[in-house]
């Protein structure tokens, strides 16, 4: 069966991410043990509660400010600057892409994300080739928080098949953590890993290849 859709995590995919960028500006902040809160590809504790919505915003700052040794020293400002330090940037040239592969397919967003990144610094990155907005890169779009889910659990890839109308036999995932695309493929799906430093452009290239 063709492949009609194309459906894109965003860290490690199309944006680019330092992990190590947002455990060092929380330890100057003072986190304790700020590294035990972020893993490769998910997060742990209050963090990925933001992340699964089964905290809200105001609740992730009470909850971590908490973990501070000086609390009353730390703003929401400082937590959410601290936090989006894990986005470098999403390169041109993938927003480029996206326009280019919108020609040929369906481009679909699936990603594991919080309310503080979407609004803040992925909403800039995605408006930084006026006029285009994030929503103009996507013909649908599906994050953890608003799901309600985190992958690899299977209860965010069903939500984005109803939520996008979208099915899976028809629809190839691109995501950088392998965990997420053998759950995505148990599921029915198209999927291929994108390893650190490879571009989705060359792996679709090899995956359209092979098909042919």
């Amino acid at each position: 069966m063709a492949i009609r859709n194309l459906l894109f995590d965003l860290g490690g995919v199309v944006v680019d991410i330092r992990r190590r960028n947002c455990v060092e500006a929380f330890e100057r902040l003072g986190l304790p043990d700020a590294d035990a809160h972020f893993g490769e590809y998910a997060q742990t504790g209050i963090f990925m509660a933001l992340e699964d919505g089964s905290a809200s915003v105001d609740e992730f700052h009470a909850a971590l400010r908490q973990e501070f040794p000086n609390p009353e020293d730390i703003s929401d400002a400082q937590i959410d600057d601290a936090f989006q330090k894990f986005i470098i940037g999403i390169p041109e040239e993938r927003l480029r892409a996206l326009v280019e592969l919108r020609k040929r397919y369906r481009i679909y967003l699936l990603s594991n994300t919080n309310p503080i990144m979407w609004d803040g610094v992925l909403a800039r990155e995605f408006d930084k080739l006026p006029p285009r907005r994030r929503a103009d890169y996507f013909d649908g779009m599906v994050t953890s928080f608003e799901a309600c889910a985190a992958k690899p659990d299977a209860a965010i890839f069903r939500y984005a098949e109803r939520e996008l109308g979208i099915r899976p036999e028809e629809t190839l995932f691109f995501d950088d953590s392998q965990a997420n695309v053998d759950a995505a493929r148990a599921l029915g799906f198209h999927a291929e890993l994108v390893p650190p430093g490879t571009e989705f452009t060359d792996v679709l290239k090899s995956f359209e290849a092979a098909r042919k």
